[in-house]
């Protein structure tokens, strides 16, 4: 079933329907300030898609919440969502994503950071690689958090 998607700039009245769809999606629910969101809107008004960039202290800015509901994957939502944030922007954009979805990423042009010691990573992203191994030890979480670096503009 194919619909017409629009996407726009959120709105104050999206705030609830994008904090929903990242829990339900399961991602990081921190930062979620729904100005800086773009949304995928369905022809009877649902949102059905979402992303942003969010900026951290220290001036990196990273490529982040990127939802899609369910019934309506594989439409090229997200990729769409992606490309669209990306045009606003210059690089560098970082995002952080669970290994299997870095081909997904690479796709827009982000290439993931290998090993070392991560001190080239801006601060946020060092801390969230720390952070995340002691959580997925815990929780069994199979594969590993990719950081990964947009670089240069098409």
């Amino acid at each position: 079933m194919q619909t017409t998607i629009t996407y726009r700039p959120a709105k104050a009245s999206d705030e609830a329907a994008i904090k929903s769809l990242i829990r339900a999606v399961n991602i990081n629910p921190m930062g979620l300030k729904w100005p800086r969101f773009l949304v995928a809107v369905a022809e009877n008004g649902r949102l059905v898609g979402c992303g942003q960039i969010k900026p951290h202290r220290g001036g990196s800015r990273e490529l982040a919440s990127i939802a899609v509901q369910k019934e309506y994957r594989r439409q090229g939502i997200a990729g769409e969502l992606i490309q669209r944030l990306l045009a606003e922007e210059q690089p560098p954009v970082w995002l952080t994503c669970m290994d299997k979805l870095v081909p997904f990423y690479a796709q827009f042009g982000f290439v993931e950071v290998q090993g070392g010691d991560g001190r080239s990573l801006p601060f946020y992203f060092r801390l969230a690689r720390a952070l995340f191994k002691p959580i997925q030890k815990l929780s069994r979480i199979p594969g590993y958090l990719a950081v990964m670096v947009w670089s240069t503009k098409p």
